[in-house]
């Protein structure tokens, strides 16, 4: 699992150091031990783990480079996936995870602690909440979440997160490009521009990621995100 996770990472340009290869190997054990009480996860597979959740979220590396940037929100994180995972391999990031499962936090919080990890916070609340808060509005270089909404949706999530010039890297499958289109009023009215779509394919699977890459080019209004189910409900 070392040399795999080692050159597998290098293929999305992801250069890992021996201390962070021992800490995601170390978050890989944690995941199985505590699945069996909490069902954080349904790939149970070691090498799984690695090419569908470890390296995975690396290919944010491949849509921007983020030795370039500091602060960076990860909102529906789940069991982590791209936040933590991103924190490991660039220790200099500031993250702040966002989840509505106090459960997935507790693990995280978990995982933070064992593997010593600084800089790096978990935010209990819905994504529609906690983008209200000042602490967290419009303060972030990147939001990158790796979710099941369409890019509509997860556009009102995730866009009032980001400053003005900053980037919402959205995680999608084979069918963004119909979301794209989908999403364009949506993007716009939340400040956004989409700047291109990336294909990644996942080293060691026959995953190709589509990512969409969109800059801030705006302040997101006020009354944006809508009240929680809002989004999800009645997209823009």
């Amino acid at each position: 699992m070392h040399q795999f996770l080692k050159e597998k990472s290098a293929e999305l340009g992801v250069e890992l150091q021996e201390l962070q290869i021992q800490q995601l190997l170390q978050y890989k054990d944690l995941l199985l031990e505590w699945n069996q009480k909490l069902n954080l996860t349904a790939i149970t597979k070691e090498d799984e783990i690695i090419t569908k959740h470890f390296l995975d979220s690396l290919s944010v590396n491949m849509a921007v480079d983020l030795l370039k940037y500091k602060n960076l929100v990860d909102v529906g994180t789940g069991a982590g996936f791209p936040g933590l995972v991103l924190k490991i391999a660039y220790p200099h990031l500031n993250i702040v995870l966002v989840d509505s499962l106090k459960k997935r936090l507790t693990f995280l919080d978990a995982v933070i602690e064992t593997l010593k990890l600084k800089h790096v916070v978990t935010v209990h609340g819905r994504a529609e909440d906690i983008a209200k808060d000042v602490q967290y509005r419009e303060k972030f270089d990147i939001c990158s979440p790796r979710a099941v909404s369409n890019l509509a949706t997860l556009s009102e999530y995730a866009l009032p997160f980001v400053r003005t010039g900053g980037y919402f890297i959205a995680l999608k499958g084979q069918k963004l490009d119909e979301e794209v289109a989908q999403a364009t009023n949506a993007i716009k009215i939340l400040g956004g521009e989409l700047e291109r779509v990336v294909d990644v394919p996942i080293p060691a699977t026959d995953i190709v990621h589509k990512i969409a890459v969109i800059k801030k080019v705006g302040f997101t209004n006020k009354k944006y995100p809508r009240k929680a189910g809002e989004p999800a409900k009645n997209p823009l």
